[in-house]
């Protein structure tokens, strides 16, 4: 329902709650499916899907911007004084920089509290948590760049990524 609202989210809660009814929700059904029913499973499951949401919502700006709209928490736009109209131009000011490494530090802050619970979430749950792998390294790339949403090697396939998917998965650490 909310992605037919066409509007911005009004804080970062918001976004969260977001993901965790949509990202969530696809972890707990893969939880479900591997068998596992367990309480930490579920709570990490709950921030990689909450970390997921913000991620994707981050990776979607350049493209939702180009086409006129931004989804990002507003509250935190006002709180550095950026427009949705700088997001539309692509503007490549430090207060929108600062805008989108609030925001990315809310998903890395998810995904540290989720490997939090690492130790207590059984074994045949990690395959469904792999995915933090790729969020890892998209919030990895976007702060190499200084986080310029709109830098051009963001767009850039990752080479190493299934090497990094097999060593965690061979590690069996999400």
């Amino acid at each position: 329902e909310k992605n037919l609202d066409d509007r911005a989210y009004r804080n970062i809660q918001e976004l969260e709650a977001y993901a965790d009814n949509t990202h969530s929700a696809l972890l707990y059904l893969t939880l479900e499916m591997l068998g596992v029913r367990d309480i930490h499973a579920d709570h990490a499951a709950s921030h990689i899907g909450k970390a997921q949401g913000i991620v994707t919502c981050l990776r979607a700006t350049p493209y939702h911007s180009k086409r006129q709209k931004v989804f990002l928490p507003m509250d935190i736009c006002m709180l550095h004084g950026v427009s949705q109209e700088d997001f539309i131009r692509a503007n490549q000011e430090k207060n929108l920089r600062d805008v989108i490494y609030n925001i990315a530090s809310q998903a890395h802050i998810h995904l540290e509290h989720a490997r939090s619970f690492r130790k207590n979430v059984p074994a045949k749950a990690f395959p469904a948590f792999l995915y933090t792998v790729t969020l890892e390294d998209y919030l990895y790339k976007i702060q190499k760049v200084d986080f310029d949403i709109f830098h051009p090697s963001l767009h850039q396939k990752s080479t190493l990524l299934p090497l990094y998917l097999y060593i965690r998965s061979w590690k069996k650490k999400y």
